[in-house]
């Protein structure tokens, strides 16, 4: 069995490609991207994505950093080599916190990395549309919604956005 066609249709301006993105979903199309040169408000709306959990990831990565990194200060200070050192308590805190911290951040960050890759599905060294004629231009001027449906054809699309004027209309892949 033969993957979907691949559908794209160019766009001059965001405004146009929200009102089609929006056009395709309420056809009942599922599976719908868009490649923009920048960040368009009411996007992920548009093409139906579901909200990110990538916060939470980044929550439990900082907080298992900040827990493994005091964690193993107060097992080295307190349990494995314990000092007196000027009769100051062997679970000094306050002086825990600081590489905990730095711990808690790098574990964000890293968490946050590896979870917009694995979302993302990068890296991606090569997509269909990448072939695509003018699609260099996605990153500088133009907007594309890519839309790769078993039920969708160059004709129904065309219909569908018909009056939003996309400047091509083409099948890839």
């Amino acid at each position: 069995m033969s993957a979907a066609p691949l559908l794209l249709a160019e766009f001059r301006d965001p405004a146009t490609l929200l009102d089609a993105a929006r056009r395709a979903r309420d056809a009942g199309w599922r599976d719908i991207d868009a490649h923009v040169p920048f960040a368009i408000e009411g996007l992920p709306e548009a093409l139906g994505l579901p909200p990110t959990r990538l916060r939470l990831g980044m929550l439990g990565g900082g907080l298992a950093g900040f827990l493994l990194a005091y964690g193993l200060q107060w097992y080295s200070a307190v349990l494995a080599y314990p000092l007196d050192s000027g009769g100051r308590p062997l679970h000094s805190w306050p002086a825990f916190l600081v590489p905990a911290f730095e711990a808690m951040v790098l574990g964000a960050v890293l968490a946050g990395v590896v979870g917009f890759l694995l979302a993302t599905g990068l890296p991606r060294l090569h997509h269909p549309v990448f072939a695509a004629h003018g699609f260099e231009r996605a990153s500088q001027d133009r907007f594309f919604l890519a839309i790769a449906d078993p039920a969708v054809d160059a004709a129904r699309l065309a219909a569908l956005l018909d009056g939003l004027g996309p400047l091509s209309i083409r099948e890839v892949g």
